[in-house]
């Protein structure tokens, strides 16, 4: 498991439910993105608007839910940021 993962995944959690919409993820990163890429949590370079969000919300789905398990989530991060 990924720590940086679980660490940005628990920060996004905006309810603490154990999944992520797709509005925590817009939303979380809008509001929290900037303070996690400061703080090494995020790369700078993931930060985006709120169609870069959606689209990475849209490539981790698998399952196409509309939600995302820890370990959805954990796979695409760890693939796009090479952690």
């Amino acid at each position: 498991m990924s720590e940086k993962a679980r660490k940005l995944f628990d920060a996004l959690d905006l309810n603490h439910d154990g999944e992520l919409t797709r509005a925590e993820v817009i939303s979380a990163l809008r509001a929290k993105g900037p303070t996690l890429a400061a703080r090494g949590d995020l790369p700078f370079w993931g930060l985006g608007d709120a169609d870069a969000s959606s689209a990475l919300f849209d490539a981790a789905d698998k399952n196409g839910d509309a939600v995302l398990s820890f370990e959805e989530f954990e796979a695409e991060v760890d693939r796009r940021f090479g952690w």
